[in-house]
């Protein structure tokens, strides 16, 4: 069994649940792990089983044995695909860049090549004694980024 199989069988599926593919796994011990993320709001139970049916359907456990697990992309884990950095523009996110540097920020945009990230931080600016607050805006490209996540916050 190999992940283009799976991505083909599950793939109207997850459009018509209104979700889009994060992840698709199959270990060398065919321990499937299928991720998928709605295109708006959260992902149900519901999406899904509706997954889950579609490969239980569609490959035979007599045939090939398998494990399946159908999930969706937890608020703590790093972005994978460009479909989810894009649902999360205008959001708060958790930035990590190579060379250690994290942040939170607003993400303005993201493409093929990168995100666009707002911050503000409290600078020391010439001719001021205090420091002041000073709004940022920066491209980094995907190579210098570790990774992007949800920022959750507890109100």
């Amino acid at each position: 069994m190999n992940v283009k199989d799976i991505k083909d069988a599950i793939e109207a599926v997850i459009v018509a649940q209104g979700c889009f593919l994060v992840d698709a796994i199959v270990s060398k011990d065919n321990d499937i792990l299928i991720t998928i993320e709605s295109e708006e709001g959260t992902v149900c139970l519901e999406d899904c089983e509706k997954i889950n049916d579609v490969v239980l359907s569609t490959f035979d456990r007599d045939v090939e044995d398998y494990s399946l697990t159908v999930s969706s992309a937890g608020l703590d884990q790093p972005f994978k695909v460009l479909k989810q950095y894009l649902k999360a523009v205008g959001t708060q996110v958790e930035v990590s860049l190579k060379g250690g540097k994290k942040m939170v920020a607003t993400l303005a945009a993201a493409d093929e090549n990168g995100i666009t990230i707002r911050y503000s931080a409290k600078e020391a600016v010439e001719g001021s004694k205090k420091k002041v607050v000073v709004e940022h805006e920066e491209n980094y490209p995907y190579a210098q980024v570790n990774g992007v996540r949800p920022y959750i916050t507890f109100e």
